[in-house]
């Protein structure tokens, strides 16, 4: 491999869903190869699978660590004895798979924190098949802040027109509107200019968003704009970020996706993830922030409708590998 080539971790997720469809088609595009060295975390067993039923060419070579990664496609299973077939249903959840799908991001993780790849990229899992493997988490965010001991983090949607980040996001609306306190919001503003910089951005234009209708309309429809998101404001701007707002939550993010700013803080998970949605629903990319590693993953589920079909869209996994490479090397 190329020293000047970040080696990228791209963890297989639920092989149950297309997480090992998208993997082979996005392998297959030479513009990864172009940036990054990847190797994939998972079930060499359930990538041939994959490749034999879709009827796609891939060259597989299990691997023992990252320092081989000679071959087209390295994978490093995560278990002493590999997944079997006859263990994964296909479009159904269950424990199998719900717990390689944890286990190869516990083995991304190790790797990155040993320094053997320079970021990491996940393909979906299913919150339901984790859970019934016994890993009670919300998702790969809380995985990865529970395993790398982060409290300090959040989660960031990256398309080619729109950024955003988030305050809260798995949790309850009434959660939700509870942890809008000025104390995270002004840590998320924080977390949004130090993500941004290695993106080429040397002064992030950082827009938070109202939590209520128009904002709170100067109190008339809620004083969570007042009591704590204008002083997080406030309290950022004292500290040099270019801050401003709130902001009317139905405009801000066409505003932001027309070039006025360069992210949006979002109070909760639905207000940030739908305008998402509608920027770029196939080319959307999570990135999670905060971590002492770079992870980049796809903006979509697991498909369980569509697993094993031939029909799943790559084009977020290409880009999560590809924003992954390109936040390695503005790091360096």
């Amino acid at each position: 491999m190329s020293s000047s080539k970040p080696v990228i971790a791209v963890t297989m997720g639920d092989p149950s869903g297309i997480g090992p469809e998208i993997i082979l088609k996005a392998l297959a595009e030479p513009a990864v190869y172009d940036v990054c060295v990847p190797v994939v975390i998972g079930s060499a067993a359930m990538l041939q699978f994959a490749a034999e039923t879709l009827n796609r060419q891939a060259s597989l070579h299990p691997v023992a660590n990252t320092a081989d990664t000679r071959a087209e496609l390295g994978v490093i299973d995560v278990w002493d004895v590999p997944l079997d077939r006859e263990q994964v249903q296909i479009g159904v959840e269950g424990v199998e798979s719900g717990r390689v799908a944890v286990e190869a991001v516990r083995t991304a993780v190790e790797l990155a924190i040993a320094g053997q790849v320079q970021a990491i990229a996940t393909a979906p899992l299913n919150k339901a098949a984790m859970h019934l493997a016994g890993f009670n988490y919300a998702g790969h965010t809380e995985i990865l802040a529970d395993l790398t001991r982060t409290a300090d983090y959040a989660m960031m949607l990256v398309t080619p027109t729109l950024r955003v980040i988030h305050v809260s996001t798995h949790v309850s609306l009434r959660k939700a509107i509870e942890r809008v306190k000025a104390e995270r919001i002004y840590t998320v503003i924080g977390i949004a200019d130090r993500t941004l910089r290695p993106m080429g951005i040397t002064n992030p234009r950082i827009a938070v968003a109202g939590l209520n209708p128009h904002a709170g309309e100067g109190g008339l429809f809620g004083q969570e704009e007042a009591e704590e998101i204008a002083p997080a404001v406030e309290q950022a701007q004292k500290a040099g970020y270019a801050a401003s707002g709130p902001y009317p939550p139905d405009t801000i993010f066409y505003r932001a996706s027309r070039g006025e700013f360069d992210i949006v803080i979002a109070m909760y998970h639905d207000q940030g993830h739908i305008p998402v949605k509608l920027a770029g629903f196939d080319t959307g990319v999570n990135v999670s922030v905060g971590m002492p590693f770079i992870r980049t993953s796809v903006d979509h589920g697991t498909a369980f409708d569509i697993a094993y079909k031939g029909i799943a869209s790559e084009k977020s996994m290409v880009e999560a590998i590809l924003l992954a490479a390109r936040l390695v090397k503005g790091k360096d």
